[in-house]
């Protein structure tokens, strides 16, 4: 009789945030693996179940997914986004405690977006130069309210967005700036002149 796989745990979707980041950030993806206690195999199978889980014709809606992972959210809030009407849904990851998993939810419990952004009353970075955009060190809604205006850039896969902005060095000469972002969080920067 064929077994059901284990359960799938916050842990492990802490690990596809992983798997997605390790594109670009290798060398802090393998720190948290470290610190998570996992290995690259088990961050492998855990994407693959996550995959597994988001193709399946039996598949759930993402907002139950998210729910059946992680639980009841840690908090859930009304938010009008320009003349739209969504739901807030955040919860706690320990891997980031600083940060919180976000799930934007239409009326109709359609999932618009899902990444990190900074944990209520936390304190986010301060970001004043380039030198303070490094990686894993703020959001995208940070890096948009740092150096406005920001324009939003596609990202090339559904979980990467991109922000361009104009940034100062620590000289004070202002460049054009390109930051990247996996599930909202900064991976890595680009500088035009």
């Amino acid at each position: 009789m064929p077994t059901s796989p284990p359960p799938f745990t916050p842990l492990d979707f802490q690990l596809v945030l992983l798997r997605r980041m390790a594109d670009h950030r290798p060398e802090l993806v393998e720190r948290a693996r470290h610190e998570l206690g996992v290995s690259v195999a088990e961050m492998r199978e855990a994407n693959k179940r996550w995959q597994a889980m988001a193709r399946s014709p039996r598949s759930r809606s993402a907002g139950a997914r998210y729910r059946s992972v992680l639980g009841a959210p840690e908090s859930t809030a009304a938010r009008r986004i320009g003349d739209l009407d969504c739901e807030a849904r955040q919860w706690r990851l320990p891997l980031w405690p600083e940060l919180r998993f976000e799930v934007l939810a239409g009326p109709d419990g359609r999932v618009w977006n899902e990444w990190l952004v900074r944990a209520p009353g936390a304190t986010g970075p301060e970001l004043r130069t380039l030198d303070d955009l490094t990686p894993w060190s703020c959001t995208v809604e940070e890096a948009a309210r740092a150096f406005p205006p920001a324009r939003p850039l596609e990202g090339t896969a559904p979980t990467r967005w991109g922000l361009a902005f104009t940034a100062p060095d620590t000289d004070g000469v202002r460049h054009e700036v390109v930051a990247e972002f996996t599930w909202g969080l900064l991976q890595r920067t680009r500088v035009d002149g």
